[in-house]
């Protein structure tokens, strides 16, 4: 697999990851430190942003001296892309983990806990999935042409998708996982085992993990060939994949209180995945530059953001006029 990923580059990447992640489960360790305020996710939020910011900074920087400005800017560019497509279509994961708190009623200090295991499981699944998915494409070019279909195919089924009304708890995997598994009536503190009788129960925190495992495994069937769209390099691949993923569980405590909020987002994020599979399918045909893809990405999602606030500003007159 030809990637720009030096031993230096994926040194220094691990380093800055595994420091973070010690700092973060120091901190949810820490008395009194599992929940977290709006002002803190969204300080932590910066943080995550920022920290993505300067290791692209370091990663430009690097490649300049290596491998010249032209080759820096281009994977540079790729990497903010990627990084963009990825923190956007995270918000709707960040949806699904609301909706299962809710429906579980997963008090607000056992939810960090199961997102900082949720997190952990992601970073392994997503390395997994986006080396297998390199190799994939190195071996079979034509796959990319199937990601393209299957990422127009997803974007317009998101725009045409109705708002699915029945519980979670009816679902079918739901529903087999809890015939397959032991489990408790109802969550037993922070455990997602204990023992009864000798015998030993899964409790329904241990249910709620495993959903987060497996929409994050869901969400990322569409979001790892997005950025395959903007590059087959397993290192920008990888890396702006997790730095994406490291700032996910601030994001839901930034977005927990105000999801309702956001209903256009799903539009801006289909037509976006409408965008990039487009551009996979034209591949052969024209090659859409990376800065314009950034270019369009960006502006559609500010321009959703901004249809976003005029409705939210309409649906409020409207309930105080009421």
């Amino acid at each position: 697999m030809n990637s720009v990923g030096t031993p230096l580059l994926w040194g220094g990447f691990a380093v800055v990851v595994v420091i973070m992640l010690a700092i973060d489960l120091l901190l949810q360790g820490r008395k009194g430190s599992h929940t977290m305020s709006m002002k803190q996710a969204a300080a932590w939020s910066l943080v995550w942003v920022t920290l993505s910011l300067l290791f692209n900074a370091a990663f430009w920087w690097y490649l300049t001296g290596t491998s010249g400005r032209e080759v820096a800017d281009t994977q540079a560019l790729a990497f903010l892309t990627g990084y963009l497509i990825e923190k956007a279509l995270a918000v709707d994961n960040v949806f699904v983990w609301l909706m299962l708190f809710s429906y579980f009623s997963v008090p607000a200090a056992l939810q960090r806990r199961v997102l900082v295991y949720g997190v952990l499981g992601a970073i392994v699944l997503r390395t997994v999935m986006i080396f297998a998915g390199s190799w994939l494409i190195t071996q079979f070019e034509w796959l990319l042409y199937v990601f393209g279909a299957f990422l127009l195919f997803t974007g317009i089924k998101m725009a045409l998708a109705k708002e699915d009304e029945g519980g979670i708890g009816d679902k079918p995997l739901v529903r087999w996982l809890r015939s397959h598994l032991r489990m408790t009536d109802k969550i037993e503190g922070e455990h997602f085992f204990v023992r009864k009788n000798g015998l030993l129960f899964a409790t329904p925190l241990l249910l709620v993990l495993i959903l987060v495992e497996l929409s994050d495994v869901i969400f990322a069937v569409d979001s790892i060939p997005a950025i395959f769209a903007v590059t087959t390099d397993p290192f920008i691949v990888l890396t702006s994949n997790l730095f994406a993923i490291l700032g996910l569980r601030a994001m839901y405590f930034l977005l927990a209180g105000v999801a309702e909020r956001f209903s256009m987002l799903k539009y801006g994020l289909s037509i976006i995945l409408v965008f990039i599979g487009v551009k996979m399918l034209i591949v052969d045909f024209y090659h859409i530059p990376i800065a314009i893809s950034l270019g369009v990405v960006g502006g559609i999602l500010a321009l959703t953001l901004a249809i976003n606030a005029l409705v939210n500003v309409r649906n409020d007159r409207k309930r105080l006029a009421k």
